[in-house]
């Protein structure tokens, strides 16, 4: 797994600081980010007060929580800090597993906050342990004042310390923001429930322990307002993928009014990637889980036959430079400006998608735009099939014959078949073990990137 070393710099922790007249402030500390006009250093998103404390304070702290844990092969606590995205409505913030199999979502809405103007950009958020603990402790009626951003006595102050962190960052967070926003864009709404009652259901999932199998998966089918359980795949059913990691939802359910369960439609009994939905006031937390515990999003590989589409690549360009900072990206609205069929627009976020700017809002069936405050290098060295693929393709290594396709040379060489369905399979080992499950194999790309150059020249 690659990383890349990135410094934090914070004017200071952030953390919950109380004056003398009982006041309590939540300073989110802000590191290097992207905004509207360009860089900054230490960006200020927002400054008022959270109309529901005691709730937004158990939602951030799972969203630091699933940060700070491994659910397959735990380890020793580590943390990543949180991504917090300013849309000018609303503020969220973002954070995977350390495994990479679950992404938690924090979207406080305009009803949530009371305050200035929320501002625009992207960056991350401190969250420490002594922050931890404060929430923790919070409760009561008191108000709960939320500033994200430097505070300008902090940014005034010449001797002002700066809390730097050394966190080695993987490359796989940023491959697993791009694939978890193709997986969303294909859930359906499947079941809504009342939160007393999906409490009561989390409460007959088991505990992890060092026994668990990370392969463990449950189903349950909607059934009268709640979710019943069942042994096996049925119509309408919906896959739990390691439910252990559900758990992470349990100190909010207290203050929930309805939870949502988003997933594909199951049509082979296989298991599937999901995302529960919890309701809060003026505010909603979304926790999707991957197919397994053991499977990360950064490998599903649902974004590679867009990022070896060389018209997508070009056409996301264009509608990089249309993005604005809004809360929702209207697909519509794109085609029209850039003149292209909504279809290559939706390709062309996905290829965006890949460089962190795209994420996936299930609860609006919409897009919206999230930069990224670091460089991760260029997609295609994120993907090692998609660059495998295209040296084959330069090697002249695909030979095309009517439905069928040669790839390789001499003994390392695998037949790629088009079905009457369009869809490709192979005949080597990747395509043998996910039958197209974690995205096309190297093969089926280089077939599907001569294919695509040939039906070009043909026009």
């Amino acid at each position: 797994m690659t990383s890349h070393i990135q410094s934090y710099a914070y004017l200071h922790p952030s953390a919950v600081h109380e004056s003398t007249a009982g006041r309590r402030t939540l300073a989110l500390e802000t590191s290097g980010g992207a905004t509207p006009s360009g860089e900054a250093a230490h960006p200020r998103f927002f400054s008022g007060f959270l109309t529901a404390p005691v709730a937004a304070a158990a939602a951030l702290l799972t969203v630091a929580d699933v940060a700070a844990t491994r659910y397959y092969q735990p380890a020793a606590p580590a943390s990543l800090d949180p991504v917090v995205t300013a849309d000018g409505d609303r503020l969220r913030m973002e954070s995977f597993s350390g495994c990479c199999g679950a992404y938690a979502r924090l979207d406080l809405l305009a009803p949530a906050l009371d305050g200035d103007d929320i501002g625009h950009g992207t960056t991350n958020v401190d969250i420490n342990f002594p922050l931890r603990r404060a929430l923790t402790r919070l409760g009561g009626l008191d108000p709960l004042q939320l500033a994200v951003g430097p505070g300008e006595l902090e940014v005034t102050t010449f001797d002002g310390r700066f809390v730097e962190k050394q966190v080695p960052l993987p490359e796989r967070w940023l491959r697993g923001f791009a694939e978890a926003q193709v997986l969303a864009a294909g859930f359906t709404l499947r079941a809504e429930v009342p939160a007393a009652e999906a409490a009561a259901f989390l409460r007959t999932l088991p505990r992890p322990t060092r026994q668990s199998s990370p392969r463990t998966t449950r189903w349950v089918v909607p059934a009268g307002g709640t979710l019943r359980p069942v042994s096996r795949p049925a119509p309408g059913a919906v896959c739990l993928p390691g439910p252990e990691r559900l758990l992470a939802l349990q100190q909010v359910l207290r203050h929930a009014t309805t939870l949502r369960v988003y997933a594909p439609d199951v049509t082979d009994g296989q298991a599937t990637a999901v995302a529960w939905e919890v309701e809060l006031p003026g505010m909603r937390l979304t926790l999707m889980l991957s197919q397994n515990a053991s499977r990360g999003f950064s490998g599903e590989g649902g974004v590679l036959h867009d990022l070896a589409n060389g018209s997508a690549a070009d056409d996301a360009d264009l509608v990089s430079a249309l993005l604005a900072w809004e809360p929702r990206v209207d697909v519509a609205e794109l085609s029209r400006q850039a003149d292209l069929p909504p279809e290559r627009v939706r390709a062309a976020l996905t290829v965006l998608g890949a460089s962190g700017q795209v994420g996936y809002d299930l609860a609006e069936e919409a897009y919206f735009h999230r930069h990224l405050p670091y460089s991760a290098g260029d997609a295609e060295a994120r993907n090692p099939r998609l660059r495998r693929a295209r040296a084959l393709v330069a090697d002249g290594a695909v030979r095309l014959d009517g439905a069928l396709a040669s790839v390789g040379k001499g003994d390392r060489s695998h037949l790629v078949r088009a079905e009457d369905t369009g869809q490709l399979s192979c005949t080597c080992l990747w395509w043998a073990k996910y039958r197209g499950g974690r995205g096309p194999c190297t093969h089926v790309l280089a077939v599907r990137m001569v294919r695509d150059t040939a039906t070009e020249a043909a026009r």
